[in-house]
């Protein structure tokens, strides 16, 4: 079976889909890779949040329905909350280390940045909760793939970087992380280390092949996480962050809304039976919203 598989062009992406290709390899398929340019990679200058929901897997999403490609892959965090119904979310790879890292050219950690220090990242889920830690840092909005970043860093315009551990690991760039942040100090974006295949509903033998490669713990921890976000309303740009992680039969859900600046954090956690993942997020999101996350969820939006 030749699978026609789609992927942004980025060096990141790229490595994720060999991750998938080679997965699937194992099971006797063989993958032939196209790139496509979603809306992100168009406007690499513009800020996300003013890109829409979605801006990196649309067009991805598009030549999957219209049957360019077969399967797209995925960074998990860059999906919108509410799915598709005529596309599935078909295979979840394990998942590596969903935690941020902070990336600084002094090499030092997070505590011992200068007050005024200039931090980018481009995600209102980091900028809120370095703020919640370190009010007194300079924490500026910074777009582009990792290397772009990193050289922005580099080259003396930032002092610190946030950026996900698990995409530096891909790249071959884990060296570069100065301090890995505990999720007590920045909780994950929702899906964050998580590789996802999408394929169209009903898309027969693919879909055998996909669920051999589907990693169980993953997709359930992933799925809460969706689930409450969804219940929130929120989306990727919105500062709400949540992470899942499974033990046997249990799923245990930690979650957090904030406003933009730090001040305020709704935090709460819950465990629930791993068989209903999309429960635990729906009633951990009810309690969030009981704590008052609703009124800083309103105040985002507004």
């Amino acid at each position: 079976m030749i699978v026609r598989v789609g992927t942004r062009a980025s060096a990141l992406a790229r490595a994720q889909t060999a991750r998938v290709a080679a997965a699937l390899g194992a099971q006797g398929v063989r993958c032939r890779i196209l790139t496509i340019q979603t809306e992100g990679d168009l406007h690499p200058r513009t800020p996300t949040a003013a890109l829409g929901v979605g801006a990196f897997v649309k067009a991805l999403e598009v030549a999957l329905a219209e049957g360019r490609i077969d399967a797209a892959v995925h960074s998990a965090k860059d999906l919108p909350a509410q799915a598709r119904d005529d596309l599935t979310l078909a295979a979840f790879l394990p998942r590596d280390d969903p935690r941020d890292v902070l990336v600084t050219r002094t090499g030092a950690d997070l505590a011992g940045l200068p007050a005024g220090a200039v931090v980018g990242t481009d995600s209102p889920r980091r900028r809120a909760f370095l703020l919640a830690t370190r009010p007194d840092l300079d924490v500026r909005g910074v777009r582009g793939n990792v290397d772009t970043r990193l050289r922005r860093l580099d080259a003396g315009h930032l002092d610190a970087l946030v950026l996900a551990a698990a995409g530096l690991a891909r790249l071959g760039l884990e060296g570069r992380a100065t301090e890995r942040l505990d999720p007590s100090v920045m909780l994950p974006a929702v899906g964050q280390g998580a590789i996802v295949v999408q394929t169209r509903t009903g898309s027969g033998p693919l879909a055998d092949c996909l669920a051999a490669i589907d990693h169980a713990a993953t997709r359930a921890a992933v799925t809460a996480e969706r689930a409450l976000l969804a219940a929130l309303g929120g989306g990727c740009r919105r500062p709400v962050a949540s992470l899942g992680e499974c033990a046997g039969s249990r799923l245990y859900l930690d979650a957090a809304v904030l406003d933009p600046d730090g001040a305020r954090i709704v935090r709460d956690r819950f465990e629930g039976d791993a068989a209903r993942p999309e429960e635990a997020g729906r009633t951990l999101a009810q309690r969030l919203l009981g704590l008052g996350a609703g009124a800083i969820l309103y105040e985002v939006a507004s």
